[in-house]
């Protein structure tokens, strides 16, 4: 008896999943970013409408004034899904914890000037409530926006925005040894004090703003824009020359994490802009509007970070957010 043994070739119909290979086509293989976002967006078989907004389907892309054609042409530049997204981060989040302990065991902020330590916990404690707001005003875009392409993201980056507030909580841990006095005082400043009322209110306006599209404007691009350079940028570069460095051990996040945020947010935004003249008009009037406010909003901070230099500041700030502004195709006028 004799066995004949054959081996036979099976040929797949298609590289990838059949919602992504109508894009792509049956016979290319598809990136892991592209599987986990080619239209993943539900847009049929809704049972109900919204009880709070009736006259719009639950997942509508009438909930913002941007219109695409096809909302997948966003792209991220970063190639990020979730897995990608938590390799990357682990590795942000490794050197964070690295310089954390570092501080902690050698009692770093312990040895800082009286009056150093003063500014660190009236300037950056407080911040940790606008990463709050910015993680709410992210979970907003990620619940009403539309595409996958674009709500993965901005779930990415709302996570991002609870870790950056706990980051600085932690800061506010090492300077009082973990009694959170520290964090009270801040709280108390944001409720309270003159200083902040002004950021306190820009926050809380954005709460209610209902086009998710002009949230992600006013949030990812303009308040951060003027922000982070100002405050994790400037101020923590001026805090290590004047004795400070471990502070900027400390918001080495802050800053990876911003300059990352930035190709992505600006990525977007060129996008929806080159998609039509009425984008484009209309995400122009947005910043140029945001600008205005958030410069407002921030002044009396910069003041308290600055002195006597806070407008030179702001206008730095500024005039650096409208080159991004103008390199994704928008005519900003303020």
């Amino acid at each position: 008896m004799s066995v004949e043994i054959k081996t036979t070739a099976v040929e797949p119909l298609r590289q990838t999943f059949s919602h992504v290979a109508r894009r792509l086509g049956a016979d290319k293989p598809a990136s892991r970013y592209q599987e986990a976002t080619f239209d993943l967006q539900s847009d049929c078989n809704f049972h109900y409408r919204p009880l709070w907004d009736p006259e719009r389907e639950l997942y509508d892309k009438r909930r913002t004034a941007i219109v695409m054609k096809d909302w997948y042409a966003f792209k991220d530049p970063r190639q990020f899904y979730y897995g990608a997204y938590v390799l990357h981060r682990s590795k942000l989040q490794a050197t964070a914890e690295k310089n954390f302990d570092f501080v902690e065991k050698h009692g770093a902020l312990a040895g800082l000037p009286k009056g150093l330590t003063r500014r660190i916990k009236a300037i950056l404690l407080p911040l940790r409530h606008v990463e709050y707001a910015a993680n709410l005003n992210n979970c907003y875009i990620s619940a009403y926006g539309w595409g996958a392409a674009v709500t993965n993201a901005t779930t990415f980056a709302m996570m991002d925005r609870l870790g950056i507030a706990q980051y600085l909580s932690r800061i506010g841990l090492l300077i009082d040894g973990n009694t959170g006095e520290s964090l009270k005082a801040a709280k108390q400043s944001w409720m309270e004090d003159p200083v902040w009322q002004p950021l306190r209110k820009h926050c809380e306006d954005s709460f209610v703003v209902q086009d998710w599209f002009e949230l992600f404007v006013a949030q990812n691009l303009v308040t951060d824009g003027l922000l982070y350079p100002l405050v994790y940028g400037r101020f923590a570069g001026e805090l290590s020359q004047t004795g400070g460095a471990v502070v900027s051990m400390l918001t080495e996040f802050m800053d990876e994490w911003y300059a990352e945020s930035v190709k992505w947010v600006d990525a977007f935004v060129k996008t929806a802009a080159a998609e039509s003249p009425e984008n484009k008009h209309l995400l122009s009037q947005w910043v140029s509007d945001g600008i205005a406010r958030t410069t407002e909003a921030l002044a009396p901070l910069a003041k308290l970070m600055y002195f006597e230099d806070a407008q030179p500041a702001l206008d730095e700030a500024r005039a650096a957010l409208l080159a991004r502004a103008a390199k994704t195709g928008l005519h900003v006028h303020t």
